[in-house]
């Protein structure tokens, strides 16, 4: 097999762990570069493509790239960049295969989510249209679980053990202070139309009024009423009430609780803080003092607190990816297998970007309580061995070390290109 040169770029929001799964890739394209010649990473991610800033991986040491295995953020940057329908944007779809040509990239590794695993299909279709041989393989990431066909999708992982643990953290200093100052605490976490990571907030308590006493999913619709008597409930019967509730909380119509009437680079419509508005709420109809939190960024950049188990899958999907290149297996994307549950064990598939491009998996009904408000038994047993195991980045004068790389960049070939 002749060589020829691979492309990686990291797309939409960051993970805790998406630099493992570049590192995954790099560490793979390494191994077998009798086939791979350079890897060359998009700065900015697909961006990077078509401005033609490329970086080349090959200029770092391999001491850097195994540190991206313990770094969060998107080492070689990332963007929130859609490319549409190949009939409205076909120009920029073919500059992509331009630059590819130019730079002789063969292979072609897009690490991101849903939107992500529909342009990699996309640039496969047209690759393949124009006469070009390259093979396009996703990466999936993506902190909020809702990628289809996989058990789960890495990063979701550490932001489920980042929640559980801030959830029962500062439950602890709730109910310590509860007598004479604040009743009830709220914490949003990020989940615009599933109620993954809420969900995992409910992994910080189990028994009988542990908290958190309320979990709100986006795919219930919010009823105010019924809150605020579960909140009142839990004041007067525990002295305190904690809430998690999910960035898409919505009401009956369709409506979010927070919703800001923006909309971002994907059309999705931008959110601006439940967490503030379900606490006034509560404050109006209740009375009770309160404090609320926003994770936001924390939640997802929390390398230092990432699960074990979800470093493990990331760096496994980025291998997995370019061995299915490799394999010749165009327009696929490595899944996570749940081989059993107890003990738990994985292994990695592969399912054809097809069946994953612009689907959404959302909370089972049976993972949620029949009363809304918490997680069943059977969601507790699927979310449980995720957060499973410690994988602590390495420390230096009190902070974690992190990857320093070199991003020496690849001369440009051919003329600027207009976004």
């Amino acid at each position: 097999m002749a060589q020829h040169n691979a492309f990686y770029a990291q797309s939409g929001g960051v993970t805790a762990v998406i630099n493992a799964s570049a590192c995954g890739v790099i560490e793979t394209c390494r191994r077998h570069s009798d086939k791979i010649g350079k890897v060359y990473a998009g700065h900015n991610g697909i961006i990077g493509a078509l401005t033609e800033d490329l970086i080349d991986v090959s200029q770092e040491s391999d001491k850097a790239i195994a540190a991206l295995r313990h770094t969060p953020g998107g080492a070689f940057g990332s963007c929130r960049y859609k490319l549409k329908d190949i009939e409205t944007h076909r120009a920029q779809y073919e500059r992509l295969i331009e630059v590819f040509k130019a730079h002789d990239i063969r292979y072609f590794f897009y690490n991101g989510g849903g939107d992500s695993a529909d342009t990699c299909l996309k640039v496969s279709q047209l690759s393949e249209k124009m006469g070009y041989p390259l093979t396009a393989i996703h990466v999936p990431k993506t902190v909020d679980n809702d990628l289809p066909i996989t058990d789960n999708s890495p990063g979701f992982g550490s932001v489920a053990k980042y929640i559980a643990t801030s959830t029962r953290e500062a439950a602890l200093d709730i109910a310590s202070m509860c007598a004479t100052s604040t009743k009830v605490f709220v914490l949003e976490v990020m989940g615009r139309h599933a109620g993954w990571i809420a969900a995992a907030g409910a992994l910080a308590g189990n028994g009988e009024g542990e908290p958190p006493h309320l979990v709100i999913f986006p795919e219930l619709p919010f009823q105010r009423a019924r809150v605020m008597q579960r909140v009142d409930e839990a004041v007067k019967k525990y002295g305190y009430c904690v809430i998690v509730v999910s960035e898409g909380a919505r009401y009956e119509d369709g409506t979010f609780l927070a919703d800001a009437g923006n909309t971002d680079a994907f059309g999705h419509r931008q959110l601006g803080g439940v967490a503030p508005t379900l606490a006034g709420m509560i404050k109006q109809d209740l009375g009770y003092k309160y404090h609320w939190a926003v994770a936001d960024y924390l939640q997802r950049a929390a390398r230092h607190l990432a699960s074990r188990t979800d470093v493990e899958q990331a760096y496994a999907v980025g291998q997995k990816a370019v061995e299915l290149a490799l394999e010749g297996r165009n327009a696929m994307m490595p899944t996570i297998k749940r081989v059993s549950e107890t003990p738990y064990e994985w292994r990695i598939d592969a399912a054809p970007l097809a069946e994953v491009a612009n689907k959404e998996k959302f909370m089972p009904r049976d993972y949620i309580r029949e009363d809304g408000f918490g997680i069943t038994e059977a969601g507790r047993r699927y979310l449980s061995p995720l957060i499973q195991g410690e994988d602590f980045p390495p420390f230096e004068n009190g902070l974690p070390k992190v990857a320093k790389l070199d991003k020496v960049k690849v001369p440009r070939k051919l003329p600027a290109f207009e976004l």
